[in-house]
Parts: C-alpha cells; sequence; structure tokens
C-alpha cells in the first residue's frame, strides 16, 4: 500500500479527508476550526478628529452668536461627539470653549453627518472630539 490509503493499482482504500491511517487503526481528521464571527464593541471606538473629519459629508456652519460678535468674543469650542452607525451625531458634549460661542457649536455639529465607520464589515459607533472654530473677520 502507498501512503493516503492507496494500494498499488491506484484506488483509495477511504477518502483522505474523512480518515487517515495510524497503524492498525482509524483515525478521525481533526475538527475544523470554528468559525468566530466578530461581535461589534458594546463601546463607541474612540477616534482622532482628523480621522472622524475626513469621513464628514454634511458640514453645516454654525452661525456667529450675536452677544459674542458685539463683545467681540471668538475662539474654539471643543465638543465631544458620539457618531451614530449610520453617520449622525448622536449625542454631543461640551469640553470646553467661551459659553457664549457654545451653544452656536452643539446646534451646527448637531446637524452633521459623516458616512459610516465600518470594523470587521459592520458600522460602528464612534466617540470623536470635534473643534468649532469663532473668528471675528
Amino acid at each position: 500500500m502507498l501512503p493516503g490509503g492507496v494500494v498499488e493499482s491506484g484506488i483509495p482504500l477511504l477518502p483522505a479527508a474523512v480518515t487517515t491511517l495510524a497503524g492498525d487503526r482509524f483515525t478521525p481528521p481533526p475538527p475544523k476550526p470554528a468559525i468566530v464571527e466578530p461581535t461589534p464593541p458594546t463601546a463607541p471606538l474612540q477616534v482622532s478628529g482628523g480621522v472622524q473629519l475626513a469621513k464628514l459629508i454634511k458640514r453645516v456652519m454654525p452661525g456667529y452668536p450675536s452677544p459674542a460678535r458685539s463683545t467681540r468674543v471668538s475662539g474654539t469650542v471643543r465638543l465631544l461627539a458620539i457618531i451614530a452607525r449610520d453617520g449622525h451625531v448622536r449625542d454631543l458634549r461640551v469640553l470646553s470653549g467661551h459659553p457664549l460661542l457654545q451653544q452656536a457649536a452643539r446646534d451646527a455639529v448637531s446637524q452633521w453627518v459623516y458616512s459610516p465607520t465600518i470594523l470587521s464589515g459592520q458600522p460602528v459607533e464612534v466617540e470623536s472630539p470635534i473643534d468649532v472654530i469663532f473668528e471675528l473677520r
């Protein structure tokens, strides 16, 4: 008999994929590895503002609040956004910025839309910082 369970005539004794010959007994092939489906993360993934900005597909510019304009207030409002699986802003939290500018920044960014972030073929929520810059001209 030749290796692989084949007799000299070329006819297999048993299919090699089903069993193998080990001494005087047959042993089954090793089990196939289980296919593990990736599970989406339970918490939003943290991504940088630059990475998320590249995915922005709808941007609404904030209006400059009249009280801030009349008092010549300018600066950056830093927000932390949760972006849902469909790319819409789901939650916003102000991290810093002048109080006269914060609501205008929130109102504008809440309307932004991003292309969804995909992980292992599935859309996932992400958490990203967003800076809104107010400059008087």
